[in-house]
C-alpha cells in the first residue's frame, strides 16, 4: 500500500506540474501574441463613423490623437468594413513600409479598390508591380523631367495663369493645371473640351474613396461608381485608338506607349496588357498625379498667405532667377535647381497638411511590433501625418514654418511620399510642377483671400470653399503704386 500510494502522490505531483507549467507556458504565449489595445466599436460599421466626423472638424488628428493618449502609438480600431491596426510611431512605421512583399503587402479599403481598378498600381504585387513601378519612375525621374517633361509643365502652368483675373478658386484652377499635365504625360493630350469634361467627372470618382463600399448605403458611393465606368469608357477609346496606331509603327513619348512596348510579349519575358488593364492602370495614375498635387498648390498658398515673412522670402528668390531671363522664357533645370527656399516651403506644406494621411497595408504573418503582435491578416494603417505633426518629430509641429528645414538636412521622419518599394514614383515630379507654379505665382501675381476659408481633413485634407482668392497682376499694382 506505501508502494501504491507513494507511486500515487508521484502521479498527482507530476500531473500538477505538468498543469501548471503548460498554464504558466499558455499565459506567457497570450502576453508575448497578445494583439494591440483599442476599440472596435460597433459590428460591421465598426468606429468609421467616429472617424469621419473627427476629421470634420478643424483639428488634423482627433482621432488619433484620442486613441494614441489611451492606449499608445499602435492601437486597434475597425474602419471601413475591417478591423484595422493603426500604427503612429516613425521607426514602426519604416520598418512596415521597408518589409512590404515580406511581412506585409499593399491593401486598401474595398472602396478604393472597386474606384481605382484591380489591375491599378496600387493593388499589383510581386514581379509584376516592382516591373511597373520602375516603368513608371522611368517616366518621372529627374532625367526625363529636364530633357522632355518641364518645357511642358511650365507652358501648361503658363497658359492656365494667364486666363486668372479677379477673384478665382484656387483649388478648382490647381486641379485644371494638374489634370492637364497628368494627361499630357500619360497620354500626350493637350487641353481641350474632352479633358475638362473628363477632370469633371473624375471628380466625383475621387469623392468616393472614403465611403463605406456599399452603395445601398451611400448617395455619394454610387456616384463614384457611376463616375468611374464613364471614366474608363472614355480612356478605352483612347487605348484602343492608340493602340491601332502603334501597331502600324505610330509611337508617341509618353507613358501609354510606353505600356504598349512593355507589354508587347517580345523575347524578353514581358507581360502583355490587355486594354482594360491599361486603363485601369492609367486611373491609378490620375489619382497620384492629380488630386494630390493640385491640393498641396492649394494648401502652399494658402499656409503662404498666413506668413507674409514667407511668401516675401520666396518673391525675392523668384524675381532673382525671372531677372536673369525674358518674361517669355520657360523654366530650365538649372533654375529649378537654384530654388532652396521653394523646396522648404514645399517641404513644409507636405509635412503640415499630408495629403496622403497614411498608407494601408496587410500583415502577411504574425508581426511583432511593440510588444504586441498584429495577427496574420490584419489591415494595418501606418499614419504619416501623426508622425508629422507629433511634437516628439519637428518642433511646433503643427506650425507652418519653412525656415525649419533650412536648419536641418535629417530626413528621417519625414515620409510624405511613403516609403520602401511603394514609394511614391512621381515625388520628383510632383516638386517640379509645384516649384514651377509656384514660380509663376509669386512673380505674376499679388493675392490676398477673398473670404475666409478653412482646411478640412476628410476624405483627403483640402480647404472646405476650395481657397477663393483675388490674383492681380504685379506690374498693374507696381504702376499704381507708381502713380
Amino acid at each position: 500500500m506505501d508502494y501504491v500510494s507513494l507511486s500515487l502522490l508521484i502521479a498527482l505531483s507530476l500531473s500538477a506540474i505538468t498543469f501548471l507549467f503548460f498554464r504558466s507556458t499558455a499565459a506567457v504565449s497570450r502576453r508575448k501574441h497578445r494583439p494591440p489595445p483599442g476599440n472596435v466599436g460597433l459590428p460591421f460599421i465598426g468606429e468609421t463613423l467616429q472617424l469621419i466626423s473627427a476629421y470634420k472638424t478643424e483639428n488634423p488628428e482627433p482621432f488619433i490623437d484620442s486613441r494614441v493618449a489611451r492606449y499608445g502609438s499602435v492601437f486597434t480600431t475597425h474602419v471601413f468594413g475591417e478591423r484595422t491596426v493603426f500604427c503612429t510611431d516613425p521607426e514602426t512605421n519604416r520598418f512596415i513600409l521597408q518589409n512590404e512583399g515580406r511581412l506585409f503587402e499593399s491593401s486598401y479599403p474595398g472602396s478604393i479598390f472597386n474606384l481605382v481598378g484591380r489591375h491599378s498600381l496600387l493593388f499589383m504585387r510581386g514581379p509584376l508591380h516592382r516591373r511597373m513601378h520602375s516603368l513608371t519612375m522611368s517616366f518621372a525621374n529627374s532625367t526625363i523631367i529636364k530633357d522632355h517633361l518641364l518645357v511642358d509643365i511650365d507652358r501648361l502652368v503658363r497658359l492656365n495663369l494667364d486666363s486668372w483675373t479677379g477673384r478665382i478658386l484656387l483649388l478648382e484652377e490647381a486641379k485644371k493645371i494638374t489634370f492637364e499635365l497628368t494627361l499630357k504625360q500619360l497620354l500626350s493630350i493637350d487641353p481641350c473640351e474632352w479633358t475638362e469634361n473628363l477632370r469633371k467627372i473624375y471628380m466625383r470618382v475621387i469623392e468616393g474613396f472614403f465611403c463605406i463600399p456599399v452603395p445601398m448605403f451611400s448617395a455619394t458611393y454610387r456616384r463614384a461608381l457611376q463616375a468611374r465606368r464613364k471614366v474608363a469608357e472614355a480612356l478605352s477609346l483612347v487605348v484602343k485608338e492608340r493602340r491601332s496606331e502603334w501597331e502600324m509603327g505610330m509611337k508617341k513619348n509618353d507613358m501609354l506607349a510606353a505600356l504598349f512596348d512593355s507589354g508587347g510579349g517580345g523575347g524578353d519575358g514581358g507581360f502583355g496588357f490587355s486594354d482594360d488593364e491599361i486603363v485601369d492602370f492609367l486611373v491609378s495614375l490620375l489619382v497620384a498625379g492629380y488630386d494630390t498635387t493640385s491640393t498641396t498648390m492649394t494648401l502652399a498658398v494658402k499656409f503662404l498667405t498666413d506668413t507674409p515673412m514667407a511668401v516675401a522670402h520666396l518673391k525675392e528668390e523668384h524675381d532673382e532667377i525671372r531677372a536673369k531671363k525674358a518674361a517669355s522664357t520657360a523654366l530650365e533645370w538649372e533654375d529649378y535647381k537654384s530654388m532652396p527656399f521653394t523646396q522648404c516651403v514645399i517641404n513644409e506644406t507636405l509635412r503640415v497638411s499630408n495629403i496622403i494621411s497614411g498608407v494601408f497595408r496587410r500583415a502577411v504573418t504574425d508581426v511583432d511590433i511593440k510588444g504586441y503582435t498584429i495577427p496574420r491578416g490584419s489591415k494595418v494603417f501606418t499614419s504619416l501625418r501623426a508622425v508629422h505633426l507629433d511634437l516628439g518629430n519637428f518642433k511646433d509641429a503643427r506650425v507652418f514654418d519653412p525656415w525649419r528645414w533650412q536648419k536641418t538636412s535629417d530626413t528621417t521622419n519625414f515620409m510624405p511620399f511613403g516609403g520602401g518599394p511603394r514609394r511614391c514614383p512621381g515625388y520628383e515630379l510632383a516638386r517640379v510642377a509645384l516649384s514651377v507654379f509656384l514660380h509663376h505665382l509669386v512673380t505674376r501675381f499679388s493675392w490676398e483671400p477673398a473670404e475666409e476659408d478653412k482646411l478640412v481633413f476628410f476624405p483627403t485634407t483640402r480647404t472646405q470653399k476650395r481657397y477663393p482668392i483675388i490674383v492681380r497682376h504685379r506690374s498693374k499694382v507696381a504702376k499704381q503704386c507708381k502713380d
